[in-house]
């Protein structure tokens, strides 16, 4: 029996590239649902291709065109964000894909989740907003949950098999993005263009900032706590400038595994999609040989305090977690739309963990309304510059 796959940003990078892995195992994988926010002509062409029974676009304007492409065809098009939340509790999906971008992929996995579905996550965001929510959630649905982040994937990989054996530290790789070394004074002048060069990956341009910041590794630690049931203090970032070394789990009698691999995220999708078997693919694969050095190094705080900011909330716990997402959301936007300078990313941030009541055990009501104070106060700091 194929597995039914229900994607979730199929139009965005790791979109791209589960498409890209369920094409190169067409007797394995089929798409029962496609969805994107406005890139409606992506949309078109990946339903023609893979003619799942329902696309979604999200962005309403869109959809009297999305129909109108597709009308030859035997799919069904909706629209809107409730259809994107109703289309992930279809009984016939087994696996949904979560890749949509920052806090939107939120309420479409809890459905998912209340539908007993296997979610591959690729959304942090949704761990970092309401990871307690969540893991409840999936404990009571029985609902796995498998990381697609390739740190997390690593984990993930070298947790399997050690059955209860406790962890005494998870170590979370960081490239160190493109201003690893680079001085205050000198970040005080980067621009959008340098900071959307990323030296390893290729990925949108939300990640790539974050990466930047070394937000994104401040992300992941938090989603990691949830995944895998370890508190913050147990969690250790290091900079390993090569990113051949994923991630790594360190156990009670001081063994570490580490995952290795090459910079290519159709490893981690596929290896969510096909869990527990591992599938032949197109990547290229890692030669040692190429790699004589490999270093580490420790994150300088200072240089970028996004990343003590993101233990710091985690630490708090609460609605903490989901006060950094929202405004760092809005700041990295702001800054994309050139609107904000690189350094006030980080002002933005500070001010709205400052400013936004804390509330100590959220409700899901809860974690919406703070989401939306935060982003409004963000967004009248950012007008008020």
């Amino acid at each position: 029996m194929k597995k039914q796959l229900a994607i979730l940003g199929s139009t965005g990078s790791i979109g791209t590239q589960t498409l890209e892995v369920v094409a190169e195992h067409p007797d394995l994988f089929d798409i029962y649902a496609l969805t994107a926010n406005n890139n409606i002509d992506l949309l078109i062409s990946q339903a023609r291709q893979f003619l799942p029974e329902a696309v979604v676009i999200a962005n309403e304007t869109h959809y009297e065109r999305l129909k109108d492409a597709l009308a030859d065809l035997p799919i069904k098009v909706y629209t809107g964000k409730d259809a994107i939340n109703q289309i992930v509790e279809s009984s016939i999906i087994d696996i949904v894909i979560t890749a949509m971008v920052g806090y939107s992929g939120l309420q479409p996995t809890i459905r998912a989740i209340k539908a007993h579905k296997t979610i591959a996550l690729a959304n942090k965001e949704t761990l970092v907003v309401a990871g307690d929510l969540i893991r409840q959630m999936a404990i009571e649905n029985k609902a796995p949950i498998i990381p697609v982040d390739s740190e997390h994937s690593a984990i993930f990989q070298c947790l399997v098999g050690e059955f209860n054996n406790p962890i005494d530290k998870i170590i979370l790789t960081a490239s160190g993005g493109p201003f690893r070394t680079f001085t205050p004074e000198q970040l005080a002048h980067v621009t959008k263009q340098d900071a959307l060069k990323h030296p390893k990956w290729n990925m949108g341009h939300k990640i790539t900032i974050d990466s930047a910041t070394l937000m994104n590794k401040g992300f992941e630690m938090i989603e990691a706590k949830w995944l895998f049931d370890v508190p913050p203090e147990q969690i250790q970032i290091a900079v390993h400038p090569q990113s051949i070394i994923h991630s790594m789990v360190q156990f009670k009698d001081g063994t570490i595994k580490a995952q290795l691999g090459t910079q290519s995220m159709k490893l981690p999708i596929q290896y969510a999609l096909s869990f527990p078997e591992r599938l032949p693919n197109t990547c290229q694969k890692l030669k040692l040989e190429d790699y004589c050095n490999l270093t580490f190094e420790h994150p300088d705080t200072e240089r970028f305090p996004l990343l003590r900011h993101a233990f710091e909330a985690a630490n708090t716990g609460g609605n903490m977690p989901c006060i950094l997402n929202a405004a760092n959301e809005i700041a990295v936007a702001a800054f994309l739309q050139d609107r904000i300078k690189y350094l006030q990313i980080n002002k933005i941030v500070e001010k709205c963990l400052e400013h936004i009541a804390f509330v100590q055990k959220p409700t899901y009501e809860d974690y919406v309304q703070t989401n939306e104070e935060t982003r409004c106060y963000a967004n009248e700091l950012i007008t008020n510059l």
